[in-house]
């Protein structure tokens, strides 16, 4: 089996559009070119992901396309990491059609300047209470917030803590030290795990495997292959390659895996990790 455990869809009007250099994003991408590529590249099922809309109108029609998708196994939708009633919010989520699709919850905590965000008690009581809804916290930070991640998933040993991207380091040599620093106390906590996602991306345009490699070596070797998952982050792919040679080249990254260490990369840990109820 396959997952992909990380993509995202969007209209043409999504604002962060308009910033330079997206222009080749700025169009709709709709669940019909996603079974596309799933199709041609033989992916069983998905986990789509919060668009950068930072609006619960988006969470809601998310699900509901989720419900009339089977292949959308689950859904990561936006909620505010602030919300008051973040308990109420997630109840009616769940009420809506397709809420049995919720399996996790994320906020863009990249835009926040603030490196210790996660740690302000707000903060904290929606990451709780999002474990206590028993859905994951999808984690999609700046490298400088590495360490409120790990403080969190140490302090809030019942919610399950997923680092999106490998928390977006930059891909050079000396870039993988500083990620293997930051990213080592997160991937001692038992229940954090990470994203195989967005490296082609945050290599650029002169990406190669060979670059990519030793950061999803490094992730094998901290998180093992039970708190690793492997995901498009299409369309967001499209900067750097089109969908087959994005899972082809993160495939060809991995290092030397036992068959047990590569069903759980390639669909086990996303079924657990979010709870996904999918075919065997």
């Amino acid at each position: 089996m396959r997952i992909d455990a990380h993509h995202h869809l969007w209209t043409a009007d999504y604002a962060w559009l308009a910033e330079p250099g997206l222009e080749p994003l700025r169009r709709d991408y709709t669940a019909a070119d996603l079974a596309a590529h799933l199709d041609a590249d033989g992916v069983d099922a998905t986990v789509l992901v919060e668009a950068g809309r930072c609006e619960l109108a988006e969470t809601y029609a998310f699900l509901a396309l989720a419900a009339a998708t089977p292949r959308i196994a689950g859904v990561v939708g936006w909620v505010s990491f602030t919300d008051p009633d973040l308990p109420a919010t997630l109840s009616a989520l769940r009420a809506a059609p397709g809420g049995e699709r919720l399996v996790g919850v994320r906020d863009q905590v990249q835009g926040r300047p603030d490196p210790g965000f996660l740690d302000r008690p707000e903060v904290r009581a929606c990451l709780a209470a999002a474990g206590a809804a028993g859905l994951a916290v999808d984690l999609v930070v700046r490298l400088d917030q590495l360490p409120a991640c790990a403080r969190a998933a140490r302090d809030l040993p019942g919610t399950r803590f997923v680092l999106d991207h490998l928390g977006k380091p930059r891909i050079s040599a000396e870039g993988l030290t500083a990620w293997r620093a930051a990213v080592a106390p997160l991937a001692a906590c038992p229940n954090a795990a990470v994203k195989l996602s967005g490296l082609l991306t945050e290599a650029g345009p002169e990406w190669t495997v060979e670059r990519i490699a030793p950061f999803a070596a490094a992730a094998l070797e901290l998180f093992g292959a039970d708190r690793v998952m492997l995901g498009s982050d299409w369309p967001v792919c499209e900067l750097a390659a089109p969908y087959a040679e994005t899972v082809a080249a993160l495939a060809a990254s991995l290092p030397p895996l036992s068959a047990a260490e590569h069903a759980a990369v390639s669909a086990g840990t996303a079924i657990s990790i979010y709870r996904l109820e999918v075919p065997r």
